[in-house]
């Protein structure tokens, strides 16, 4: 019994509020969504396109500058892509903050009422509310409100390099994987291999991001894998369609 209590107790004394948030998974939300995303684009896009040149071609060089290029082309894209996407949304998010100075400037009253009837929203009784309005506006009044009004806090806001070099990089890495595949394996069939390592690669990159986000192991996969063969399936179907010798 004492030992029980020696242990809980001990347990308690080393949870704080400042260490307490590293138990969750939430503050990985913005690199773990352009790593996956950047990850799942690499093998699917390079896997798709040098699937769509096999099944056209019966030569090895043709498929391996095709994916060479891709792999190049599709890094710097996505890393280009994923900046200005999350520069703009960076723009928002400052022009919303410097609207609210304006406005904590112009009309404090109003905004202590807005942020009080924030409060009361969430389940406080609205003398309680406005008191915890009034102390968390004397310390600091536009935190208060960038965080209770706006909803932007350091998890949600986002970070332009941050998601520009996670996401070339992991569609550099993800890339990768198909290229060796067009590298070392078998041009006879070469789509057959292409998918099958693929499909295998999905499947690892969904266990890895539901493993990192704490989430459901086959819901990832299954997911991660329809998607995968849908748009290898419609990329070997415009090979053959469009099938010329290359």
């Amino acid at each position: 019994m004492l030992e029980r209590c020696s242990n809980t107790c001990l347990t308690s004394t080393m949870i704080t509020i400042d260490n307490y948030p590293d138990s969750h998974f939430i503050h990985r939300s913005n690199w773990l969504r352009a790593a996956v995303l950047g990850a799942n684009d690499g093998i699917i896009s390079i896997s798709s396109l040098a699937i769509g040149v096999a099944t056209a071609s019966t030569e090895r060089n043709p498929i391996l500058l095709a994916t060479i290029a891709g792999l190049v082309a599709g890094a710097l894209s996505m890393a280009a892509g994923e900046y200005v996407s999350v520069s703009s949304q960076t723009d928002i998010e400052q022009a919303d903050i410097e609207r609210e100075k304006k406005e904590l400037e112009e009309m404090p009253e109003t905004e202590l009422k807005i942020l009080a009837e924030i409060y009361e929203k969430r389940g406080l009784q609205k003398e309680t509310a406005l008191q915890v309005a009034k102390e968390l506006t004397a310390i600091d009044a536009l935190g208060t409100h960038i965080r209770d009004e706006l909803g932007i806090n350091e998890v949600s806001q986002a970070k332009p390099i941050q998601a520009a070099l996670v996401s070339g990089a992991a569609f550099s890495a993800g890339g990768i994987l198909p290229l060796l595949v067009t590298l070392f394996a078998p041009v006879h069939h070469l789509e057959y291999y292409l998918y099958g390592f693929t499909i295998l690669s999905l499947i690892i990159l969904g266990i890895i991001s539901a493993k990192t986000g704490g989430s459901g192991i086959g819901k990832a996969v299954i997911r991660i894998v329809i998607w995968g063969t849908i748009a290898m399936v419609l990329s070997a179907l415009v090979g053959y369609i469009f099938g010329v010798n290359v």
